[in-house]
């Protein structure tokens, strides 16, 4: 719909800024514009891009940054109440780990994105369960973060859409849209090669089927997830789509 809002918000300092709004969920209602927003960190927003955010109404972040990262990119937007659910990064360090091996190649660089992915259901559920309670409690607007905002954060935007009813070809759509709109660091990680930094620097349908593929061997299935490993029961599931989704 040509009146829909934007979904992707042109902000100099944040380049994956979007809008979780407007997408068609299966009981025929839609997920409401301009409440969750994900993001990639809000450290580097210029006086420009804060009163955008602040014109959106935002005043919660749920940041899943580690200790290092969040320290190097402090929330520039005073109104914004931060809430930390840390997953600490270990894909460089792991990337580095082969490249002093010398085993470092592309299709392993994919492997350990994979596997990041598939952590986050084995070892960091609590974080994702820490965010559904400030989902079902926290005011909107909101937004999601993590320093890309593309793995930790595309991940937890999944399974927000899920738990709201949004089909699963839809979800992928939203995840994938990183690629066209995520800007990288272009010093970052210089001394490992193109094809690797590429791997990690973009989004693959592969990554995000790694971790529900996670989800499956540790919980049956996503339904089980969102009860068990979640938190997520009837009444739950209703308060969420009550507050996020509109007919």
């Amino acid at each position: 719909m040509s009146d829909s809002p934007a979904r992707h918000l042109a902000l100099q300092g944040a380049s994956n800024f979007r809008d979780l709004g407007g997408y068609p969920t299966s009981d025929g209602r839609t997920t409401r514009w301009r409440h969750i927003f994900r993001s990639n960190h809000l450290g580097q927003l210029t006086a420009a891009d804060v009163e955008i955010v602040r014109a959106l109404g935002v005043r919660s972040a749920f940041d899943f940054r580690g200790l290092e990262e969040r320290a190097a990119g402090i929330c520039v937007v005073n109104e914004i109440t931060v809430h930390s659910l840390p997953i600490e990064p270990s894909v460089v360090a792991a990337l580095r780990a082969e490249l002093a091996r010398g085993t470092l190649t592309a299709p392993v660089a994919l492997e350990l994105m994979r596997e990041s992915y598939r952590n986050y259901v084995r070892h960091h559920t609590h974080s994702f369960r820490n965010l559904f309670g400030h989902l079902l409690e926290d005011r909107a607007p909101l937004v999601i973060h993590c320093t890309a905002g593309k793995d930790r954060t595309g991940f937890a935007s999944a399974l927000i859409l899920h738990a709201l009813g949004v089909p699963d070809d839809v979800i992928a759509e939203d995840y994938l849209l990183t690629n066209q709109h995520y800007k990288r660091d272009a010093t970052a990680a210089i001394d490992l090669s193109e094809d690797v930094r590429n791997a990690i620097g973009s989004v693959e349908a592969s990554y995000l089927a790694a971790a529900f593929e996670a989800v499956g061997k540790e919980y049956g299935n996503i339904e089980t997830y969102l009860r068990d490993g979640l938190n997520l029961g009837t009444a739950e599931r209703a308060a969420l789509k009550a507050r996020y989704l509109q007919s």
